[in-house]
Parts: C-alpha cells; structure tokens; sequence
C-alpha cells in the first residue's frame, strides 16, 4: 500500500478491495462512498478498463476528489448526495453497473478538522457529513429530552451507562462546542487505552445526526429492488451495528428457501437468491495496515455477488 504524504485521509483495507474488484475487466463501478478518492483512485487504476461513478454528499470531498481523478478524465463521473438517493437514480437509468464499493465511515480528515465538529477539541458542535442540512449534533445534544438521548448512547453507542450520561448531558447543557461535551462525558467512561474515552458517546451521536444506520440499510434495499444480475457489492463497515445488517442482509440474499422455519416442506419454489456471499467471514486489516493506519482495526469487508 502506497501512501501520500498530501492525501488527507488513508482508504482502509486498501489491498483486500483491490482484489475483491480484481475479477472485474469492464462496466462501471460505483464508489457510494467516494470521500477523498481512496478506494476510487484504486480501482481506475487496479481496473484500467472500467468507469467509476463516485458518489458524496461532502462538498468539501467532492472538490478535492475530481481534483485527485482528473488524469482518468471521462471515465469518472461525480456525483453529490446521499448514496442511497444517488445510487437508486443510477440503477433505474443504467445496465452497466458491475460493481458497488460502500465505506461506512467518517473520513480522518472530517475527524481531524476541528470545525467539523467531530474532534473531541473541536470548538464547534457539527457532526454533519452534509453541512448543507440542518440538523446537527448541537441541536441533538441540546434538544433532545433526557429519554431520547439515553435511547440512542443505548442503541448506538452500547453504552450500559447510558442513563447517567443522558442524564449529565441534560444537567450540563446547553453545549456549544464537542469540547464542552466531552469534557463532561469522559469522566463517566471507563477506561480504554485503545480508544479516547468519548469515542462511543459521539459515535452514537454522529450515527443518529446523519441517520447513518437508515441510510445503509436504504442502501441495501435499493441493491436488493433492482435489476443487477452480475454484480460485485462490496461493504465496509466500522462497528457492530453496521456489520450485523450487512451479514443478516447478505445472508437474506444467498437464501434459496424463503418459507417458514416451521414450514413440514418447501413451497416457495426454493430458488430466491440472487447471489452467494464470497466472504464468509468478514476481510480485516493486516498487521501491516493496523501499523500504518490504527484507525483500521475496527474495519470489516463483506463481499456479495449477484447472480440472477
């Protein structure tokens, strides 16, 4: 894996892509989650004789990127919006789609930069991916009632104290910057060397800002609606939240026998997959890539292959 010193973010699991692409030889590929051109750069350059639409709903990304793909000229097309939005418009106009790559995750250089929002220094309050909606972590954190914000640190970020910290949240407010925030939240944390201590706490707050779990599984439906028929689905994702409905999804659609478990035989016909899943286990970083790049130890890629 080559790395630039200038690229402000680094693709993971850069190799195990590459050749979960590599029997690709033409048609388009769809990059759902282009961000700074990663993994799109890559499979130009892996796959010399396909196109690649790249899709992102960060302005910011979206102008570095066309920048960063320019020397591949028309064999790159950009467009901005929620992936699942995009990537349906695209599947109701073309047949030439061979393949769909999806990285469910924030970009190290949104994490980085502190008026993001989504830097436990940070100065301001964000979260958003789109920052052309309304809707931000700062309106979250300061309107939510105590209930609300105990349900999502439950459920997203699997927090079992999330009562206290809902609670704390709600003493504490109103917050005007991510500092603030984690400021009085990590007291309230265990200990993790691994991770910084509001590291779950803001996971599960940037999920429900951007409804990022809705939206991957909006994803997984429009993939499940269309007419693919040879077609390479690539998923990363970040935590276990993502990856279980990716593998329940994956596993959904290489089930011949869809008919009840109590059912005495089949009735269903017996033949409603539409593909196998090629990673029966998800594909993780190598020891090389964790050195490289520790933000990779959480990634998991779950590969699908459409075969109507």
């Amino acid at each position: 894996m080559l790395l630039n010193k200038n690229i402000p973010h680094i693709p993971v699991l850069y190799n195990e892509v590459a050749q979960s692409f590599s029997s690709i030889s033409s048609g388009t590929i769809v990059d759902c989650t282009m961000g700074y051109g990663g993994h799109s750069e890559l499979l130009l350059k892996s796959n010399p004789n396909i196109s690649l639409i790249g899709i992102d709903q960060d302005q910011t990304a979206i102008d570095f990127s066309a920048n960063r793909l320019s020397p591949f000229g028309n064999r790159v097309e950009i467009k901005k919006g929620r992936f699942s939005e995009v990537l349906e418009k695209i599947l109701q106009s073309r047949d030439d789609i061979v393949g769909i790559l999806a990285d469910i995750g924030v970009s190290s250089l949104q994490l980085d930069q502190k008026d993001r929002g989504f830097s436990y220094e940070s100065e301001t309050l964000d979260m958003r991916m789109d920052q052309n909606r309304d809707f931000s972590a700062k309106e979250l954190v300061n309107g939510y009632s105590q209930s609300e914000l105990e349900r999502i640190l439950k459920e997203y970020g699997e927090l079992r104290n999330a009562r206290k910290i809902a609670s704390a949240i709600v003493e504490k407010r109103p917050f005007e910057s991510a500092k603030q925030l984690s400021d009085v939240i990590t007291p309230l944390m265990p200990k993790n060397k691994k991770i910084h201590p509001a590291t779950l706490v803001f996971q599960a707050i940037r999920i429900e800002v951007n409804d990022e779990l809705g939206e991957l599984k909006r994803l997984l439906d429009v993939i499940e609606s269309s007419n693919l028929k040879h077609t390479k689905v690539g998923i990363i994702s970040f935590h276990s939240l993502e990856d279980r409905i990716v593998k329940q999804r994956f596993a959904k659609w290489a089930k011949n026998c869809i008919c009840p478990s109590d059912a005495m035989r089949c009735t269903c016909g017996n033949n409603h997959a539409i593909g196998k899943i090629i990673t029966k286990k998800p594909l993780t970083a190598s020891k090389e890539e964790l050195r490289i790049n520790p933000r990779s130890r959480s990634a998991k890629l779950r590969v699908f292959e459409i075969e109507r």
